[in-house]
């Protein structure tokens, strides 16, 4: 059965005291299961990371939406110096003017040198269309982000799966290299005795030693790729490269026919690569609302309450008998009338974009239609080729053993072994090839009919 992301978290932190043993205990070596590299590649790939963190920028979006349509309270305190109070002209006309000054103007200094305020304002949204529909987008764009992250770890699943399957093909790889090496290894060791015992030609040696030198980098070569391979993995688990890891399982534990088999007859399940489109159009739709919303008039509620004081000295600026209060309560309404067509113009890119999208879906259905079909036909045609392989590397043994035997027993040629001994190698490589042709088919198919899961089966 499926695991809920509780129990996943569980089994995390289950997986890493047991690493964390490993690492301990074993020089920093972790031995890994498939499902265990997948569920530590979950929880530290950085795309998986940064996608949940993404989901929780989003919750944080909703609550800031949400608190646009609460009320708005601020608070506010002053204390004001003035140096120099503004001066105020005054007509120097009767009855208040001064017949002693020749001037048409009279100065005068209305305030005091300190002053203080403390006040509350009120605000609350009566009426907004546009605030209802973006609540409504935010919380849909919570369920892309949700989509978004279930993309994210499918990816992960399908990076690991692909590099955990090339350390372990490279590892047989170097199993099957190592394998001939001490053939050829034995093989010149008995012509070698021939050739002292003068049953052998020098020439027969050196043609073996030929063989042996490329046998000899064909595992060289292996074991450079084989740590490359363990290198991509740790990088797609997103775990420290100076950990070392070893593969506990077999290519045959993971490939076997039998499932293969079923996987062909799958239907497939809905892709969430379609979820996260259909999200994409809702939220254009709540985008092409919002805009239109914009041509209805906001209402809103303000007050505000305030007590002022003022003294000419500072000692008395905050005496009881200098403050006095004040407060207003208002309604304010906005109504649109004429913006240059801007609103209509951002209408008509919604509608345009929503037509796209819709496009794109439509596009989108088809091409994973061809994409099933491309995967099976290519899972299909590489299990015909695994068997033939498989039947070729037999053959390709099979002929090794009489011609060492024939040459063996004198009647027959070194030349004829070292030919068998390449054919086994390249027969060797091309089964290797093939088996791991097949396991990418299969996960690429998994991937198309949509049964690429994050969650691990128990």
């Amino acid at each position: 059965m499926k695991t809920n992301p509780p129990m996943r978290k569980c089994l995390f932190t289950i997986l890493m005291v047991i690493l964390g043993f490993s690492f301990s205990q074993a020089q920093e070596v972790a031995q890994l299961t498939l499902n265990e590299s997948i569920l530590y590649a979950i929880e530290n790939n950085y795309v998986t990371k940064n996608a949940r963190l993404e989901t929780l920028i989003s919750k944080a979006t909703v609550k800031e939406t949400t608190a646009q349509g609460l009320p708005q309270i601020d608070g506010s305190f002053n204390v004001d110096y003035n140096p120099k109070i503004p001066v105020v002209f005054l007509p120097n006309e009767p009855p208040f003017g001064d017949p002693s000054n020749p001037s048409d103007v009279l100065p005068a200094r209305f305030g005091v040198s300190y002053s203080s305020g403390l006040g509350v304002t009120v605000s609350q949204m009566i009426f907004d269309g546009s605030f209802f529909i973006g609540l409504r987008a935010a919380k849909t764009l919570t369920q892309l982000t949700d989509f978004d992250l279930v993309k994210a770890e499918n990816d992960v699943v399908e990076n690991v799966k692909k590099a955990y399957f090339g350390v372990m093909v490279n590892q047989e790889r170097i199993r099957l290299a190592e394998s001939n090496l001490s053939r050829i290894d034995s093989l010149l060791k008995e012509t070698k005795a021939l050739n002292e015992a003068g049953f052998a030609e020098k020439i027969e040696v050196s043609r073996i030693q030929v063989q042996r030198n490329n046998a000899y980098s064909q595992v060289e070569r292996s074991r450079t790729a084989w740590e490359i391979s363990k290198e991509l993995l740790k990088i797609q688990m997103g775990m420290p490269l100076t950990v070392e890891i070893h593969i506990t399982e077999t290519l045959q534990e993971l490939n076997p026919r039998e499932e293969l088999i079923q996987l062909l007859a799958e239907e497939g399940e809905s892709r969430v690569e379609l979820d996260q489109l259909n999200t994409q159009i809702a939220l254009q739709h709540y985008d092409l609302k919002y805009n239109t919303s914009q041509y209805m008039p906001t209402i809103n509620f303000n007050g505000n309450i305030r007590r002022s004081g003022a003294g000419n000295e500072l000692n008395t600026v905050f005496d009881k008998v200098n403050w006095f209060g004040s407060s207003l309560l208002g309604v304010s309404v906005q109504i649109p009338i004429f913006d240059g067509l801007a609103k209509s113009a951002r209408i008509q890119k919604n509608r345009y974009t929503i037509s796209q999208l819709e496009n794109q879906r439509f596009y989108m259905k088809d091409s994973f239609t061809n994409e099933v079909f491309s995967a099976k036909a290519s899972l299909k045609n590489d299990l015909n080729i695994l068997d033939v392989q498989r039947e070729n590397l037999e053959l390709a043994q099979e002929v090794f053993d009489i011609a060492k035997i024939k040459y063996q027993e004198g009647v027959g040629s070194n030349l004829e072994v070292i030919d068998a001994d390449g054919a086994l190698t390249e027969a060797e490589i091309n089964y290797l090839s093939a088996l791991y042709d097949g396991l990418i088919s299969k996960v690429n198919l998994e991937k198309a009919l949509g049964l690429l899961k994050a969650d691990l089966e128990d």
